[in-house]
């Protein structure tokens, strides 16, 4: 072998030993929580603390369900992240239509201060937007955290699919327009199926911020029946810290498988939904 060949396998067996200790760092939390959600005490305090429960028990996740409401934090969530997929994508896939191939002046400059305002944390704005959804009396209402939802995602969900759009050829659509199809039947009937993995992974990272926000939850939709499954866990822990540790892991396992499952199951469309969705000009 020589000193070139060498070179390269040392790189990419160091790259992937860093990939691998990465991932097990990763898992450390996530292990740690799987074992206190099995052990009976709260003994992930002490010293002699294992991943391995000394004291295995189901009870914790038995008391998410009869003792706490996740049931209902549940549904409610499910509930504000199928509309607000809904009405991100059906606002987005016209939007990044248009601005993928309608070259009309001031385009990319509308694109860039879009992606700039993205870039600030939405939280910044949070005074503004209550006063603006108080005006409007939305507060405390689903429709007006669904909409802030998409609001806030509306403007990854359009510079993905323009991204993905752009890979999408135009003779394709010429050739529908001479058999006669309308602007509106290419986009639903051409355009839209061949944009299937860039949907997919746009809807799963939309599903992905509303399962795990809580910040405007907890302040935009109050009360117990309106708790979704991120600020019911964030009152379950602020309320309960110093006794309900094992049952609050228990708690985040559950909150944490389904949208495990979506990413695994739409995991060979990331790829190309992403890099295809990247930004362009």
């Amino acid at each position: 072998m020589t000193y070139k060949k060498l070179k390269i396998v040392s790189s990419k067996l160091l790259l992937n030993l860093f990939f691998v200790l990465a991932c097990l760092m990763a898992l450390i939390p996530i292990l740690y929580a799987l074992s206190i959600s099995f052990t009976k005490d709260a003994s992930l305090l002490s010293k002699d603390f294992s991943f391995i429960p000394k004291k295995f028990t189901l009870d914790n996740y038995k008391a998410v369900f009869t003792e706490e409401p996740v049931p209902l934090w549940f549904w409610n969530s499910i509930f504000l992240a199928f509309a607000t997929i809904c009405l991100s994508l059906c606002t987005a896939v016209p939007a990044s239509y248009v601005f993928s191939r309608w070259k009309f002046h001031g385009r990319k400059g509308i694109l860039k201060i879009l992606l700039l305002l993205y870039s600030f944390p939405s939280i910044l704005s949070m005074f503004a937007i209550y006063k603006m959804m108080s005006s409007l009396h939305l507060i405390n209402t689903r429709l007006g955290l669904i909409i802030i939802y998409a609001g806030t995602m509306s403007v990854f969900a359009l510079w993905n699919m323009k991204g993905y759009f752009d890979t999408i050829p135009v003779e394709i659509e010429e050739a529908a327009k001479i058999d006669g199809c309308s602007d509106f039947e290419i986009v639903v009937k051409i355009v839209t199926p061949l944009a299937r993995p860039s949907l997919i992974v746009t809807g799963t990272m939309v599903l992905n911020y509303v399962w795990n926000e809580y910040i405007f939850s907890i302040n935009f939709l109050t009360g117990s029946s309106n708790e979704t499954l991120a600020s019911g866990l964030y009152s379950l822990q602020a309320t309960e810290m110093s006794g309900s540790w094992p049952v609050f892991s228990a708690a985040a396992i559950l909150v944490s498988l389904p949208v495990l499952m979506i990413f695994f199951l739409s995991q060979k469309y990331m790829t190309s939904g992403l890099t295809s969705g990247g930004v362009k000009g």
